[in-house]
């Protein structure tokens, strides 16, 4: 069966094709990243407002398996943040990967005609880090590492109410265990954008 000649692709069309799916994916990486720590958001806020609403804060039913079955709760949040967290760095990632590839047909297209070297302002030299601390990417890891230390910490709470009487101590391990579970979060995420 002979084959037929296939008209040739214009290179002009093919690149402003791939570029622009190049646009859609980093577009999508934001769109998700905003979507993936919202949902967080909506998930604790949810679960603290149902556990403030279940009116069991009566000493009577706040009974010691109650308590463990709280922090268990809160353990599970904390769980879910970190989830979150490696979520926004792959998110980060993919956005990255976009960038550099829309860069490699900038310097294509700069290769081609040189003139174009002064309409981009965006090369590989000059885009933003990976792992970037004051970028929105950061700031939305950081909120999500907050909220799940502040469960970590409402998770160690419960757990020594149900076994010990609060005293301090009790309240300054909580604190410290808050500290650790934000440092072990954002450590996470940096590790992963590095």
């Amino acid at each position: 069966m002979p084959i037929k000649n296939i008209p040739p692709v214009e290179l002009d069309e093919l690149l402003a094709a791939e570029y622009d799916y190049i646009a859609q994916t980093a577009t999508q990486a934001n769109e998700d990243r905003a979507r993936v720590s919202s949902f967080y958001l909506i998930a604790v806020g949810s679960l603290v407002a149902a556990l403030f609403g279940t009116q069991l804060f009566d000493a009577d039913k706040f009974t010691e398996t109650v308590k463990v079955m709280f922090s268990g709760l809160f353990i599970l949040l904390t769980l879910l943040g970190t989830s979150t967290i490696m979520q926004l760095a792959r998110l980060r990632s993919a956005w990255y990967e976009s960038m550099l590839a829309m860069n490699q047909i900038k310097a294509f297209a700069m290769s081609q005609n040189p003139e174009l070297k002064q309409a981009f302002r965006w090369k590989t030299e000059t885009l933003p880090a990976r792992y970037k601390v004051g970028s929105v990417s950061y700031y939305q890891a950081f909120e999500v590492a907050l909220i799940g230390g502040l469960m970590f910490a409402a998770a160690t709470f419960f757990l020594q109410q149900a076994f010990f009487a609060i005293s301090l101590l009790n309240w300054i391990i909580s604190t410290i265990s808050a500290l650790l579970a934000m440092y072990i979060q954002l450590s996470l995420y940096k590790r992963a954008l590095k």
